[in-house]
């Protein structure tokens, strides 16, 4: 696996966060697809955070698992929590059907809030 700097995968963040972002503003597509691209933004920036510490991390989607792994070197992410539970839940659930019902425009909508809270504070880290 080739060596990737943290900017590669805020760099991808990025991109999710267009995507959601046009998908909510334009009210186009379907929630469930923002919903999920919130998570991916999210875990793309924590992905980012933990290799800017020199941290490994392995092929992961929990956001929680991830923080923890965080908390050693920015221990008020747990601040966070309810954002990353929020953000968590829309990895499988925006993407399989079962047990989870389609989310609407409003819960893309707060899952962005999360998103770019979480985001925001990611970038704080990385920039003090």
């Amino acid at each position: 696996m080739p060596k990737i700097d943290y900017s590669e995968w805020i760099r991808r963040g990025n991109q999710d966060e267009l995507s959601m972002d046009g998908l909510i503003d334009g009210n186009i597509g379907h929630p469930n697809t923002s919903c999920f691209l919130s998570q991916q933004m999210i875990e793309k920036y924590m992905k980012g955070l933990l290799l800017f510490y020199k941290q490994p991390f392995l092929k992961v989607h929990d956001l929680l698992q991830l923080a923890t792994l965080l908390m050693q070197f920015v221990p008020d992410i747990k601040k966070l929590h309810k954002d990353l539970v929020l953000l968590n839940g829309f990895y499988i659930g925006a993407r399989y059907p079962g047990d989870f019902p389609d989310f609407d425009w409003k819960m893309a909508k707060s899952a962005r809030d999360s998103a770019k809270k979480i985001k925001n504070f990611v970038l704080s880290k990385i920039n003090e």
